[in-house]
């Protein structure tokens, strides 16, 4: 679609002020973290307002672009479980407080945007500009659909000791507080997730506004999903495989395109099957207790 400065500074506004709402309003107290219910609400409630700006673009401006939105949008939301789910992991190597984690997150959710509008300019430039890039790309997804499926995706980026963005803090600030160390630990976690979240999501689409347009979307609420998923990645085990198979389904989808046309309909029906598979396989298998229904 052919998005005008006009529908740019509507969008910029929009997140701005979804992003206002969602850091000061699920917000706990000083001393506690928010319930599984109220995250569960919080979740429920972005991912309505995402597909409500779906609904618009699917009419203000046709079936294409909507469909790409949608796509695109669970692609990146999906992708953002696993980012999630390393974030828990880094809290816990790093020792970092239960009410510590939602202000850390925070911070690693802004940089995460931010880094990603860069490698959403960057990315768009080169497919622009190189026709070859996509075919990088397509590998580049099928390389990490690999290593995640065998589980050495995300090993170099929990261990505090081999993050590289520790590493390199601890060599020329040796006396960085603990927090910042965290917070530099998330950062680069948010670059190696945006090498892998940003070529796939041009698998759907190199519309610039409808790419940047998801992923902001698919950040929204990010606070309130891990409330809802902190200490569960145990419980969806078969969840990494299938965010596995969507990597590599996409990246065969980018390398064989000039061959088999796979149709955005096609591409979002394989997305949503294969994460309900996932989910449901991992409840089933391990059902865990109850969540916690406490007051909002």
């Amino acid at each position: 679609m052919d998005a005008s400065t006009t529908l740019w500074i509507a969008l910029a506004l929009l997140v701005a002020v979804a992003f206002f709402v969602d850091f000061k309003l699920f917000e706990p107290g000083d001393h506690e973290e928010p319930s599984i219910r109220r995250a569960a609400y919080w979740s429920v409630g972005w991912i309505l307002v995402a597909f409500a700006f779906g609904a618009y673009i699917w009419l203000a401006h046709g079936s294409k672009p909507g469909s790409e939105f949608l796509t695109g949008y669970l692609l990146e939301r999906s992708l953002s479980l696993d980012n999630l789910f390393v974030f828990a992991l880094i809290f816990a190597g790093m020792g970092v407080a239960p009410v510590d984690r939602q202000r850390l997150l925070t911070i690693g959710i802004v940089i995460a945007l931010g880094l990603r509008l860069i490698f959403i300019i960057i990315g768009a430039e080169l497919v622009n500009s190189l026709d070859f890039v996509l075919y990088i790309f397509g590998a580049i997804l099928l390389y990490t659909g690999v290593r995640m499926a065998m589980h050495r995706h995300d090993e170099d980026i929990v261990d505090p000791e081999s993050n590289p963005g520790v590493r390199l803090l601890r060599r020329v600030a040796p006396n960085a507080s603990a927090a910042t160390a965290v917070i530099v630990a998330i950062a680069a976690a948010d670059v190696i997730f945006a090498v892998d979240s940003i070529p796939a999501i041009f698998g759907v689409t190199t519309d610039t506004f409808i790419v940047f347009s998801a992923n902001a979307f698919a950040l929204l609420g990010m606070r309130a999903l891990y409330a809802l998923l902190s200490g569960a990645a145990d419980r969806f085990q078969y969840l990494k495989l299938g965010l596995a198979f969507i990597l590599i389904f996409i990246g065969a989808k980018m390398l064989t395109e000039d061959l088999l046309h796979i149709p955005i309909a096609v591409s979002l029906l394989v997305i949503v099957l294969t994460l309900v598979i996932s989910v449901v396989v991992s409840l089933k298998r391990n059902p865990g207790t109850p969540a916690d229904g406490g007051a909002t």
